[in-house]
Order: structure tokens, then C-alpha cells, then sequence
């Protein structure tokens, strides 16, 4: 009987701790703004909206041109336009679209994934986390970096932020020129969870799982 019980542990063991993220290579098709293009695969168009991150608004229907929206536009549309290979990776803790339809995936322009590259030129925050996805942590780091160092829209103050772009100039929210019809949702953090106990139950997870393989591990390195 104990054979049998090591012989199962060792199993658990030799499993993978993270599952395999799918991927697929896609052709570029149409730019959009700084976390979203259309791309092209299986001769169908599809949008994709980049997991995890939230540029500044350029094109939403009523809504205000946000500071340094632009520059992240122009940044998306010119690395994708350019980029000899663009591939998608699902997150194993997302769905693969969103309510709208829209695909939902790390994007990455020849090996370099565009959510960290926005984040670190200041052009994104990190945003709508429904799970604990695979590179959040990272992303987290990479925006404290462009914080502290107050690059791009981490150069401008809060309310230059909550403000509008007009005729290339940048208006605080107090001036009364900008429409102001995403600033609430910009007060936010948008590190959202689906419930609150959906997301203990998560950590729960992770937690227990990372204890178990903790614990077999010393048992083995204690037995052999």
C-alpha cells in the first residue's frame, strides 16, 4: 500500500505547475487604438482586445481623446503594421472572448508581447483582472517601474490624466472643456474581480495547490 501511495505522489510530481497556454499565429488586418486591433485568421477578421491592460481612449463614440492615447495608438498600429509575426496567447484563466466577441489575448509583434512594451512606455495601466493570469505580476512590476520614473501618462498629474486633448493640448478635467464621459470609470482602478468569492476561492486554490506540491516535494527530498 505504501508503494502505491509513493508511486501516486510521484506522479503529482512530475506534473506540469501551469498549464500549456494556447497559441496561433495571425496575420495584422486593421489598427483600432492602443489595447485593441483587428487581425485576420482562418480568412476570417476578428478584434482582439489585449488582456489585462487599458490605454487611454481615442476613438469610443461620444468620449473625450485622452491624454497620451494617441501615442499609444500610434504605437499598437505602428508595431503591428511592421511586425513580420504576431501571435496570440489564451490565458488558461480567461475566456477566449469577451462579451462583445472580441478575442482576448496576450499579443505579441516578433517575441516582444505588446502589453508589457505599453506598459513601459507609460502608455497602459494594468486593468480589468478577472483571474489571476499568467503575466499580471509582471505587468504590475513593469507599471510601478513606469511610475516611479513618471513616464508617459505617469509624467502628468492625476487630473491631466482624467482630462481631455484638444487641438493637441491637453485640458485638466476642472477646465469644463472636456466631455468627461469615461472619467468615472478612469477613477477607478479596474482591477476588477468578477465576485469577491469567486476570487478568494482562486487565491484559495493557487494557495492549497502550491502547499501540496511544496509539501510532497520536502517529503521526497527527505525520504530519498
Amino acid at each position: 500500500m505504501k508503494k502505491i501511495v509513493f508511486i501516486f505522489f510521484g506522479f503529482l510530481l512530475l506534473l506540469p505547475n501551469k498549464i500549456d497556454a494556447k497559441q496561433e499565429v495571425v496575420t495584422f488586418s486593421k489598427c483600432v487604438d492602443g489595447d485593441t486591433a483587428k487581425i485576420k485568421k482562418d480568412s476570417k477578421i476578428y478584434t482582439v482586445r489585449f488582456l489585462a491592460i487599458d490605454t487611454p481612449e481615442t476613438v469610443k463614440k461620444n468620449a473625450d481623446i485622452e491624454p497620451y492615447g494617441k501615442q499609444a495608438s500610434n504605437y499598437t498600429c505602428t508595431t503591428l503594421k511592421n511586425a513580420k509575426k504576431i501571435v496570440l496567447e489564451y490565458d488558461p484563466k480567461s475566456s477566449e472572448t469577451d462579451k462583445y466577441g472580441r478575442l482576448l489575448a496576450w499579443v505579441y509583434a516578433d517575441g516582444k508581447m505588446l502589453q508589457e512594451e505599453l506598459l513601459k512606455k507609460g502608455y497602459a495601466e494594468v486593468a480589468y483582472l478577472y483571474g489571476k493570469y499568467l503575466y499580471t505580476d509582471t505587468l504590475k512590476e513593469l507599471q510601478a517601474e513606469a511610475k516611479a520614473k513618471k513616464i508617459g501618462m505617469w509624467s502628468l498629474t492625476e487630473e491631466e490624466r482624467d482630462g481631455c486633448v484638444i487641438d493637441g493640448k491637453i485640458e485638466k478635467q476642472s477646465s469644463g472643456k472636456c466631455k468627461g464621459t469615461s472619467k468615472v470609470k478612469k477613477k477607478t482602478t479596474k482591477q476588477t474581480t468578477k465576485t469577491k468569492k469567486e476570487n478568494i476561492f482562486s487565491l484559495l486554490a493557487d494557495f492549497l495547490i502550491d502547499s501540496v506540491l511544496d509539501s510532497l516535494k520536502q517529503f521526497f527530498d527527505n525520504l530519498f
